[in-house]
């Protein structure tokens, strides 16, 4: 189990693949962000942008899974204190498949919670092409072992 104490600054994780499809980009799209370019291939603004693209929140939403499959469902994650920045670099398209990294940057224990680590992430996603799609830098939280908390 991946707590706050065995995590070391530089760590990273390697997140994915995961095989962005069509019917997906659609799917989500109709849901959440309803915009041509995200339901029609056919569209005016889907030709202006090369064709069908995902939401860039369908693509956070993607990126979560993979990291929850990565690491944090096999983590004490606690949660996050909320993201400092995402920045959508390249259209995701159908037919990518995406890889990413977490990586480690810095770690703190609040005084008024030693039970609690925060720990600030940078992650990166990219595509088959090793092209950058995306990066983020989020802020986690994670438990402590109980010895180090009581430490």
């Amino acid at each position: 189990m991946l707590t706050y104490d065995n995590l070391a600054i530089g760590q990273e994780f390697a997140l994915g693949p995961k095989l962005v499809t069509a019917e997906e980009i659609i799917e989500f799209a109709s849901e959440f962000d309803p915009q041509p370019f995200h339901l029609d291939p056919e569209s005016d603004q889907a030709a202006q942008v090369g064709g069908l693209i995902a939401s860039g929140w369908h693509t956070c939403s993607m990126f979560m899974r993979m990291m929850c499959d990565g690491f944090i469902l096999d983590s004490t994650s606690q949660g996050s204190a909320g993201l400092d920045e995402v920045r959508w670099l390249l259209p995701v398209r159908p037919g990518d498949r995406l890889t990413g990294t977490a990586r480690v940057v810095e770690k703190r224990v609040p005084k008024s919670r030693p039970d609690l680590g925060m720990v600030q992430f940078e992650y990166t996603l990219n595509n088959q092409n090793g092209e950058t799609v995306m990066t983020i830098k989020g802020n986690g939280m994670l438990g402590r072992t109980p010895e180090a908390a009581s430490a």
